[in-house]
């Protein structure tokens, strides 16, 4: 237990220096919006290169990888967006959103950063696998049914699914996370292994990846909160740290992934609800008190539910 507290707790102690800093005004609240761009666009797509470019993927298949963690998705989406339209009774915008908030989980900010520290490089090679399809699905996913929900809502017409699609593939060219995957595969392909001077810029600004991550997103946690719906959101938050690493680890199981690997997909599952859920509602303009909401109460809860994981696991 002392080894899972060691590992653990760490991590929301620098989500909480992160917010403290923010919340006694020692700095404002838009320098950890700058950090979080240096994460998201430098330091994260730096890390994710070395990783792809230095791994050996001589362990196993991607596909029952992402077959484990993606039948967690469908299934923890499916309850969260029947709790909201049949037990709160709410439109079929809010449940997309409840579907979202409790199934994305914070990948990049907390994920990485956790099955970093507590299972190393092959740790880290799992989630850079997952991470290489799960932006792409989940936004694409969280897009189109939001549309969908918002022409049954509001009876305008929509975009075409070409329309649509073409937009969301244009943000995601443009994605550091796609294009730090992308370099590191071109990487891996040539065998040219990574020394020298850049191998030593690489080295360090793939260090402060996770620390500045943790940091950066205790910082942005001030201006979500409490924001209504507290009901619901303590739903979705049960959902999110509960029912969905408990459905990916289940399918880990049946799907036969070695257990680093079912660690590193049910930790990442465990973490907090990530802020897309939130730019999510921000862009059809719906259910914003349910994301800050989520989103603050799985942070907040986070370090017990991730710790009964880690210990459950490790």
């Amino acid at each position: 237990m002392s080894d899972v507290f060691l590992n653990v707790v760490p991590i929301f102690i620098l989500i909480l220096v992160g917010w403290l800093i923010v919340r006694c005004h020692y700095l404002q609240a838009s320098v950890g919006d700058a950090l979080g761009d240096f994460v998201f666009r430098v330091a994260v797509p730096v890390l994710l290169f070395r990783t792809i470019a230095e791994a050996d993927f001589r362990d196993g298949s991607p596909w029952p990888l992402w077959a484990a963690y993606f039948s967690g998705v469908a299934i923890t989406w499916t309850l969260g967006h029947l709790a909201a339209t049949l037990f709160f009774d709410r439109d079929a915008r809010i449940g997309v959103l409840a579907g979202v908030s409790s199934a994305f989980a914070n990948t990049v900010f907390i994920g990485l950063p956790l099955v970093s520290r507590t299972l190393g490089e092959e740790g880290i090679v799992a989630i850079s696998i997952l991470l290489s399809v799960h932006l792409p699905v989940m936004m694409i996913a969280g897009t189109i049914l939001m549309e969908r929900a918002e022409r049954k809502v509001s009876g305008r017409p929509g975009q075409s699914p070409l329309t649509l699609l073409r937009g969301i593939g244009r943000n995601l060219v443009r994605n550091p996370l796609v294009i730090g995957l992308a370099c590191g595969a071109a990487a891996h392909l040539t065998g040219v292994p990574l020394g020298g001077p850049i191998k030593i810029v690489v080295d360090q600004i793939a260090g402060v990846a996770a620390p500045a991550a943790l940091i950066s997103i205790g910082m942005a946690l001030d201006k979500y909160g409490l924001s209504g719906n507290i009901g619901m959101a303590s739903v979705t938050s049960l959902l999110k740290l509960v029912v969905f690493p408990a459905t990916v680890y289940g399918a880990c199981h049946v799907l036969g992934l070695n257990q680093t690997w079912t660690a590193a997909l049910v930790l990442t599952s465990a973490v907090p609800t990530g802020v897309n859920a939130w730019l999510i509602a921000n862009h059809f303009n719906v259910g914003h008190g349910l994301a800050s909401s989520t989103i603050t109460l799985t942070t907040a809860l986070g370090v017990l539910s991730v710790s009964a994981w880690a210990y459950i696991l490790l």
